[in-house]
């Protein structure tokens, strides 16, 4: 990647003065390099992670690097140049200041026509005792400013400023950030949540934006809102809750059928049963049956020939349960015309009895008492509009209300759906779109996990791996990455770092990053609220930044404890009120 100033004027570029170095290179390996400071007085005033140019092997050439480490190295030595055998030799304690710079990129002042490039990586190595200063001041608002303008502005994704120099404005490039993946990771109170309200704020500019929010608690609904100060930004969909038996504006079910034999099963078999594959067999036999009758019924003939189990076919459920009873109570003609039991018999009893329990549970409503519109052929060409369609613009998905057992599950289902129909829309015509992943280590675990959780990680895992190609990508959130699957996170070329205080989720970062950058994780703790290290392809050189504050914020605020004890009594309607929203599962 190169970076150039142009424009009406000359180009400014880095100047140092070759008389007052930092200090001079004595150790070099691939990835970084050990100077030693010219002035112990001024290497005090210089900061872990300071941007330092070291001299390159061309008069015209820079290389680019982070100090990472700092430290001095004590010795003793003779004051006298000879010794002299006949007297005591006096003996003194010299320091030296060593320091170790990681090289990052490479700047040339001249680069055949251009001037004033910068490209990452070290196309060569600096000499021995090659001399190297601090980028600061004027020449740290030079090289910011040469990083962004490498981005073509219709690129140009503006995430804030850098710690290093206020002034200069971050830019990320964003196609890169969105077509290989993301991940954007901090501790609760970090800003982790501002920090994705002001990534959907940017995209809100653009004129076709296609992100899909998969919320988990709520608290993006601002952002589908408009207010005297604001405009809304998003459209807001809530999983249906207890209380949705209608389809309703801004309300989503997604009916049993949109599930595959498999992830239906996850739901419904315990697989620990002696009985487990002959109700497999059964449950899948009488699916596929149902759905051809479907087929058969709308005239779909075209279909006919190629459908699936698995196919997103309407069917009917009461149906469902009628074939399956009849197999649970069948009776056939025996060796003597008695009658005896059929070969499922008794079989499919509890399995009959988990899946009615499933259909009374009001908690599943938006899965198993779906309004009947929801079982029309069409209907799944409305979803695919609505979620799809760059018309609707940024979509933010509540599942709150979606039962905790299930949610795995039903999100998985959510974005296997969502893949497909991108999957099989027309190359040429086909409108990329992000799954923005709140909460991941909810429903995208990487240990503990179980058949339901599997489904989910099939699903994501999947997209993770394989569909950048298709125009689908991820932006994975979560503060806990040491408990987000290792195959999604391992597939994110770029991650957005605030605040982390826990080792394991360090160890995980620090498994992302380049050997050379390291050391970076060891600042995680110390970051303020707001900072982030955005490391990947979409920034030319990972770096501190201070995130902009969004216009709308989330609704996601840390309480003030201590203030709201001292201000603000429990009202004893307020519980009562909670307490039968509790009951009827609905808090409207």
């Amino acid at each position: 990647m190169t970076n150039q100033t142009t424009g009406t004027g000359q180009p400014t570029g880095l100047v140092f003065d070759a008389g007052s170095p930092l200090g001079t290179a004595f150790r070099i390996d691939t990835s970084s390099v050990w100077a030693e400071a010219t002035d112990p007085e001024r290497i005090t005033r210089v900061s872990i992670g300071t941007l330092i140019a070291m001299e390159g092997q061309l008069p015209s050439e820079y290389l680019v690097g982070m100090l990472d480490r700092v430290t001095r190295d004590s010795e003793i030595t003779d004051v006298f140049e000879e010794d002299d055998a006949d007297t005591a030799v006096p003996l003194t304690r010299v320091d030296r200041d060593l320091f170790r710079v990681v090289l990052l990129g490479t700047y040339r002042t001249v680069d055949g026509k251009l001037r004033n490039t910068f490209k990452r990586g070290a196309d060569s190595y600096p000499r021995i005792d090659a001399k190297c200063w601090a980028i600061v001041g004027t020449n740290l608002q030079t090289l910011m400013s040469l990083l962004s303008s490498d981005v073509e502005e219709e690129k140009r994704l503006y995430l804030g400023s850098f710690v290093a120099d206020p002034s200069a404005k971050a830019v990320a490039n964003g196609d890169q950030l969105f077509q290989r993946h993301a991940a954007l990771v901090g501790s609760t109170g970090s800003g982790k949540s501002w920090a994705v309200a002001l990534v959907l704020e940017k995209a809100a500019a653009l004129q076709y934006p296609n992100l899909i929010v998969l919320d988990m608690h709520g608290e993006y609904s601002p952002l589908t809102m408009a207010t005297e100060a604001s405009k809304q930004l998003a459209r807001g969909w809530r999983v249906a809750g207890p209380n949705d038996i209608t389809e309703s504006e801004g309300v989503l079910f997604l009916p049993y059928w949109m599930l595959t034999q498999e992830e239906l099963l996850a739901l419904l078999l315990d697989r620990s049963e002696d009985n487990a594959p002959n109700q497999a067999a059964r449950f899948t036999e009488h699916v596929r049956s149902l759905k051809r009758k479907t087929l058969e019924t709308a005239g779909k003939t075209e279909a006919l020939d190629n459908f699936t189990v698995d196919s997103p076919i309407p069917f009917s459920l009461s149906e469902l349960v009628e074939l399956l009873e009849f197999d649970d109570t069948e009776m056939v003609p025996g060796a003597r015309s008695a009658l005896v039991g059929g070969p499922f018999k008794g079989k499919l009893t509890r399995f009959i009895s988990r899946l009615k329990t499933k259909m009374k549970d009001r908690r599943y409503a938006f899965m198993f008492k779906s309004p009947e519109s929801t079982s029309e052929y069409e209907w799944l060409h409305g979803l695919a509009k609505n979620m799809l369609g760059t018309s609707q613009g940024i979509k933010v998905i509540d599942f709150s209300e979606v039962p905790s057992d299930a949610l795995p599950v039903v999100v998985g289902v959510f974005a296997r759906v969502l893949y497909d129909i991108q999957f099989w829309s027309d190359p040429e015509q086909r409108t990329p779109f992000t799954v923005v992943c709140d909460e991941a280590h909810l429903y995208l675990p990487a240990d503990n996990i179980t058949a339901r959780d599997q489904r989910a990680l099939d699903s994501f895992e999947r997209i993770a791996k394989e569909v950048r190609k298709y125009g689908v990508s991820l932006l994975v959130v979560s503060q806990r990455p040491s408990d987000v699957s290792k195959t999604v996170l391992s597939q994110c070329n770029n991650f957005i770092v605030l605040r982390l205080t826990n080792d394991q989720d360090r160890r995980v970062i620090e498994r992302v990053m380049p050997d050379n950058l390291t050391g970076l994780t060891a600042s995680l703790p110390l970051l303020d609220i707001g900072e982030a290290i955005v490391i990947g392809d979409s920034i030319v050189l990972p770096t501190r930044i201070r995130l902009d504050q969004p216009s709308v914020k989330p609704d996601s605020a840390t309480r003030k404890f201590w203030t709201e004890w001292n201000t603000r009594p429990a009202k004893p309607e307020t519980l009562s009120n909670a307490v039968e929203a509790m009951r009827r599962q609905s808090r409207v």
